[in-house]
């Protein structure tokens, strides 16, 4: 089965294009490095809940949208070789204070599938 890795994050509307482009980057290195999916997705539907929702969880605020991502790999073992080499690639070395959303606020884990089809 596939091992995946999630994520969800806040980023600010005025920032989105910026964050677009460090996605397709993203996207591009994860993939060269041998994932077997890489998806981004902002939310367009994404209701603020009275106890729990993605908006919550990221503590976002008004003028922001929230990103629900996740990149698939052939196992666990595939996916950290492949996380090594996409952190050391000189393409992901971005300064956290440049980032166009808050690190700090985001959830990330990795997934053992247990349907996939």
């Amino acid at each position: 089965m596939p091992y995946v890795d999630g994520f969800v994050l806040a980023v600010p509307r005025e920032r989105l294009e910026d964050y677009k482009v460090l996605a397709r980057t993203a996207s591009m290195v994860w993939k060269e490095y041998g994932a077997l999916s890489y998806v981004e997705c902002v939310g367009d539907d994404v209701p603020y809940g009275d106890l729990t929702s993605f908006p919550r969880a990221v503590l976002a605020t008004s003028d922001e949208v929230v990103v629900f991502a996740w990149i698939t790999y052939e196992s666990r073992t595939a996916r950290d070789e492949i996380l090594k080499q996409v952190m050391a690639d000189p393409r992901m070395q971005v300064d956290p204070e440049a980032l166009p959303f808050d690190g700090k606020r985001m959830i990330y884990g990795g997934f053992e599938c247990v349907v996939s089809g």
